[in-house]
This record gives structure tokens, sequence and C-alpha cells, in this order.
């Protein structure tokens, strides 16, 4: 299981890197992101469901971390969460929020997947 998660968090790293610069370079030219970033949005959330439910198995079979590593990976659920909310609001460009919760959810789950690894610690 505990390279099942590993594998999961670099992928979800990369999804979020994308999100984000996607969501920067939409931005930039004024355009709407397009139909495969909220597929990709949608990717990213389902991800990051079945990355938590695979750290509380792990930690359900006693693997322990410290701290940080489990808050840097549920804070991504609730940027998304909030990007939700902040998404029903706006009448334009309601990606805008999807963006920054990829950008803070990038940092969160590279900052998680280094102190799993032992990185930085």
């Amino acid at each position: 299981m505990k390279p099942v998660h590993q594998a999961i968090g670099y992928f979800i790293v990369g999804v979020f890197a994308i999100l984000w610069i996607w969501g920067l370079f939409a931005r930039i030219v004024k355009r709407g992101p397009g139909v495969w970033f909220w597929r990709l949005v949608a990717v990213a959330q389902v991800v990051v469901v079945v990355q938590t439910l695979a750290g509380f198995v792990l930690l359900i079979m006693g693997f322990r971390l410290q701290w940080l590593h489990y808050a840097y990976g549920l804070f991504p659920l609730l940027a998304l969460a909030v990007a939700h909310a902040y998404a029903r609001q706006r009448e334009n460009d309601p990606w805008v929020p999807f963006a920054w919760a990829a950008f803070f959810s990038f940092g969160l789950t590279l900052r998680a997947l280094m102190t799993g690894l032992g990185i930085g610690n």
C-alpha cells in the first residue's frame, strides 16, 4: 500500500502543477481554460480523495509520519471545497478559484510528498 500512496503522491503533485499553470496561462491570454481543464479538476478531486483514503489505511496499518505530513495532505481537500464555494458565487470565470486552489494544493501536496519521503524534515 505504501508504494501506491507514494505513486499517487507524485501523480497528484503533477496534476495540481498542470492545473495552476493552465489557469495562469488562461488568465494571461484572457480566455477560459476549456473543457479539459474541468475534466482535470475532476480527476484531481477524485485522486485527492483516493490518496486521503490510502493515507488513512496506512495510518490504521501503523505507519506513522510527522503531523505536518497529514496537514499538508488534508489541506488540499479544504482548498477544493473553498474553490467550489467561491466558484458558485462567480458568474464570470468560475474556473479562477480552482486555479488558485491548484496553486496552493500543488505546494501543499509537494510538501506532503517531501515529508513522506523524508526530504527537508
